[in-house]
């Protein structure tokens, strides 16, 4: 598996074998590049211009953008309502693979929400602030779910018209102190880390 991250909360997902899914697509308007993807499914978070601009991706063949469970391309895709008004949070079933894509998320869950994720292998969460988890709030969700692997997303980048916080106090916040940003993670069940590991993506704009 590998996803590639655009900026904001916007992460293209591929694997041998399966439907490529690309999750809260942005408007350029927001001051990020325009997106020029080819997926077979786009994810909406809730309706907002930074996660919800699919008309630019090609190919696209299913948009899903409310909770629910769904089944496309050998991918099992689960919608779950959060409890930030209209967003939804997605876990991606990819075999023995899962990864959680939490949105706009702006609170974090209860332990019995919690329990209902069941296991995370790889974790997309917000960590900006603004109308979605602060770097704090995102390290306590953490430590809830015991990710193999945390990506954080949806923090201040060059040129983006949203104010958000750096990723830097989320990264004090895991105790992280020496880390290399890569192009993109690649994955598979064999190589997770027993231990959670932070991943810093270098967004592709």
């Amino acid at each position: 598996m590998e996803l590639t991250w655009y900026g904001l909360s916007c992460f293209r997902i591929t694997e041998r074998n399966y439907a490529t899914v690309v999750t809260d697509p942005y408007a350029e308007t927001l001051g990020l590049p325009g997106l020029k993807l080819k997926a077979d499914v786009a994810t909406v978070s809730h309706q907002a211009k930074g996660h919800n601009y699919t008309k630019d991706i090609a190919g696209l063949l299913h948009e899903i953008d409310g909770p629910g469970e769904y089944e496309i391309g050998g991918v099992f895709i689960t919608g779950i309502p959060t409890n930030h008004t209209n967003n939804v949070l997605y876990v991606f079933n990819y075999g023995n693979l899962t990864v959680a894509h939490l949105g706009d998320m702006q609170k974090v869950p209860s332990q019995t929400q919690i329990e209902a994720l069941e296991e995370i292998n790889i974790l997309l969460v917000p960590v900006g602030g603004g109308s979605s988890l602060n770097a704090a709030q995102a390290a306590e969700l953490v430590s809830m779910l015991e990710p193999n692997i945390v990506v954080p997303m949806h923090y201040a980048l060059p040129g983006l018209k949203v104010d958000l916080d750096g990723v830097d106090r989320f990264l004090k916040e895991m105790g992280v102190t020496d880390l290399q940003e890569e192009a993109s993670l690649k994955v598979t069940e064999a190589r997770l880390p027993e231990e959670t590991e932070t991943i810093l993506l270098t967004p592709r704009i």
